[in-house]
């Protein structure tokens, strides 16, 4: 049983026995009308993939930045713009992307999976880049992507089409300020996610680069790290290890999902973690910081939230796949935006309260 946008939080706390008892699962509740975004024919850079979106809520709108893709052969990936007054029926705002790879710079390989938060006036939009096309990735072993023709001499993240994340700037998601590069160049460091507040005068930042592993690092599998700064594009401060995953479960590998949401019991991390060292489903975890030190782990349940099993989240790019980028809070509901099969935009809900006391049970 899930909890649905209906119930009050005290028949979801009676329904999966939190008023009694722990050890009782709690998972998600998937919209009826998934997949709420597809691929469009019409337009020639969305016709292919439409899928983990970064996500807004103001003013009464639902708003959604999705990443897109076209048939082409590089596979180069842009965003698009989705609004809705539901947060269910989004309708897109224009045929054409709003942000896409730069002409001539670091990101113009594409940009991937954007997650926004928002201080002042200004949206900030966390995204992983390439500086050259992946191409089809589906097509080539696991974990690899399409590389330049270049001399021996050329840098390490050219040569190799390392993934690096860069902040960008906007105002109204039309006109973008492309402020650069926010991690190592030499690493492969995606699922960078700013906290959309400063903590203790500092703005605080997950990341997880994937060559972080090894017995320096005290880990198997890439983690979750966590790391402060006074500036939003100066990030070289000592980084420390939030989350690890669990060798031999469902979270052997994992990630930083969406912005950390602010809650009366702390920061509601969502997260994703991968099974068979990376190679196999992607499912869903939840996590509770301390809102004064987000380095705390308050809570962490250890059983996932969601899991693929549907044929949109299962027949895709990527075969059994639920990727969330994306999640706002409105009264009691939590909006879980996520993407599945590499190819669609899904959408799952549940109460705050609900999962707040499923976490704090010590599920």
């Amino acid at each position: 049983m899930s909890c649905s946008l209906t119930s009050s939080t005290d028949r979801c706390l009676v329904a999966f026995g939190l008023k009694n008892k722990k050890n009782i699962l709690m998972k998600l509740e998937k919209s009826d009308r998934n997949p709420i975004l597809a691929p469009l024919e019409k337009n020639y850079w969305e016709n292919l993939v439409v899928c983990n979106p970064g996500a807004w809520y103001e003013d009464g709108k639902f708003y959604l930045l999705y990443r897109a893709a076209g048939d082409d052969e590089g596979h180069i990936i842009r965003f698009g713009l989705a609004m809705s007054e539901d947060g269910v029926s989004f309708h897109r705002v224009s045929d054409e992307p709003v942000f896409g790879p730069s002409s001539d710079g670091p990101d113009r390989g594409g940009v991937e999976d954007p997650r926004i938060v928002k201080f002042g006036d200004e949206f900030y939009v966390t995204y992983a880049y390439r500086p050259f096309p992946p191409g089809r990735y589906w097509t080539f072993p696991h974990d690899v992507v399409a590389l330049p023709e270049v001399g021996e001499d050329a840098p390490a993240v050219y040569r190799n089409n390392i993934a690096n994340s860069g902040l960008a700037m906007t105002k109204d998601f039309k006109t973008w300020q492309r402020l650069g590069r926010i991690t190592q160049s030499n690493l492969d460091d995606r699922d960078v996610i700013l906290f959309p507040e400063k903590i203790n005068g500092k703005y605080a930042l997950l990341h997880r680069p994937k060559q972080w592993i090894g017995e320096a690092y005290g880990t198997n599998f890439p983690a979750i790290w966590i790391t402060f700064s006074e500036d939003l594009m100066v990030w070289n401060g000592k980084s420390q290890m939030l989350l690890a995953g669990r060798e031999g479960t469902w979270e052997e590998k994992i990630g930083g999902s969406t912005p950390p949401l602010r809650t009366k019991d702390g920061w509601l991390l969502i997260y994703h973690g991968v099974e068979k060292k990376g190679k196999g489903y992607y499912r869903v975890g939840v996590a509770l910081l301390d809102l004064d030190d987000p380095t705390k782990v308050i809570g962490r349940c250890s059983d996932w939230v969601m899991e693929p099993e549907h044929d949109y989240e299962m027949e895709g790019f990527y075969k059994g796949c639920v990727f969330p980028t994306g999640n706002v809070i409105v009264d009691d509901t939590l909006f879980v935006y996520y993407g599945a099969a590499d190819k669609y935009v899904g959408l799952a809900t549940c109460s705050v309260n609900a999962l707040l006391e499923y976490i704090k049970a010590g599920n």
